[in-house]
């Protein structure tokens, strides 16, 4: 099944200049359940990578601008009354989608972010007592602007926390960015882009993903990396155990994109400052990602 992923790499790179790295780490929370949260600047291709992802599995895409006057009803769906049967009819929203870009969701309320914690972790709505399903899969791609403060809401712990992973895209180099003005004159754009892979077939690339093995001594790892955010003396809030299933899970989907049935103690160190950091509060104005490096770098290995 790997070259399902290296079909996804090539039809991703069709759109993405020069973002290996940021479609390697998509792919990670896509293959291991999870969802991924995108912190960048506008105008570095946040809703491209979105479209082309949703395009490239033949899913379902939907978007939502998230602003201070979204509802929740505005993103589960609702319930109409529909005059002629004379009964409440459900209308969804725009998670019912394989693919869901939230987009600028720290603009959006608390209470309109709480419309999604639900169908992250469970996938399934809840509207007046009766719960739906999502379709399968389901992912996730929330973004937001850490530079901007104005008129936002900051996620809440329990948001952050479900998203697997979070990076950034960061500004391309020059050359790559000359590339993309070359495009400029290419007639390409993403919706000429083709599905590579089925739904089916992203189940089934889970469901492989899942069966990695990652022997004793590496949970151990995992379980001591996890643990020492909670005792160390520069971090206010450590990573709950919902953070070292999903290191645990983003590993086996590291490994099993390079080739392997094994994951190593190398997948973990590359996916943990991705998976950790959003889910730690730093003490003193302290870099969080700068912490998990120096916990890697002191945490032995089993």
């Amino acid at each position: 099944m790997r070259q399902h992923i290296e079909r996804l790499k090539q039809n991703l790179g069709k759109t993405m200049v020069g973002k290996a790295d940021a479609i390697r780490l998509v792919l990670v929370a896509v293959l291991s359940g999870g969802h991924a949260l995108l912190e960048d600047v506008p105008g570095v291709g946040k809703t491209l990578l979105a479209k082309s992802l949703a395009r490239s599995i033949d899913g379902k895409f939907q978007r939502i601008q998230c602003t201070p006057d979204l509802l929740p009803t505005d993103v589960t769906g609702t319930n109409i009354w529909n005059p002629r049967s004379g009964e409440f009819e459900f209308l969804p929203g725009p998670v019912f989608a394989n693919v869901l870009l939230a987009d600028e969701i720290n603009r959006a309320t608390p209470r309109t972010q709480s419309a999604l914690l639900e169908v992250m972790e469970e996938k399934q709505v809840t509207v007046d007592g009766v719960s739906r399903k999502v379709p399968t899969p389901f992912f996730v791609i929330a973004t937001q602007n850490p530079i901007e403060y104005q008129g936002t809401f900051p996620l809440p712990e329990a948001q952050m926390d479900r998203f697997t992973l979070s990076l950034t895209l960061g500004y391309p180099a020059a050359l790559e960015e000359l590339q993309m003005l070359e495009r400029l004159s290419d007639t390409f754009a993403v919706e000429d882009l083709q599905p590579c892979i089925s739904l089916e077939e992203v189940q089934e690339l889970r469901r492989l993903c899942a069966a990695v093995k990652v022997e004793g001594s590496l949970k151990q790892y995992i379980v001591d990396l996890v643990r020492s955010t909670r005792e160390d003396e520069e971090i206010t809030l450590g990573v709950s155990p919902r953070g070292a299933v999903a290191l645990h899970r983003a590993s086996q989907a590291l490994a099993f994109m390079e080739g392997r049935d094994f994951a190593t103690d190398d997948d973990v160190k590359y996916v943990a400052p991705h998976v950790l950091s959003h889910r730690l509060i730093p003490a003193g104005g302290r870099r969080a990602k700068a912490i998990v490096d120096r916990l890697l770098r002191s945490v032995p290995i089993p």
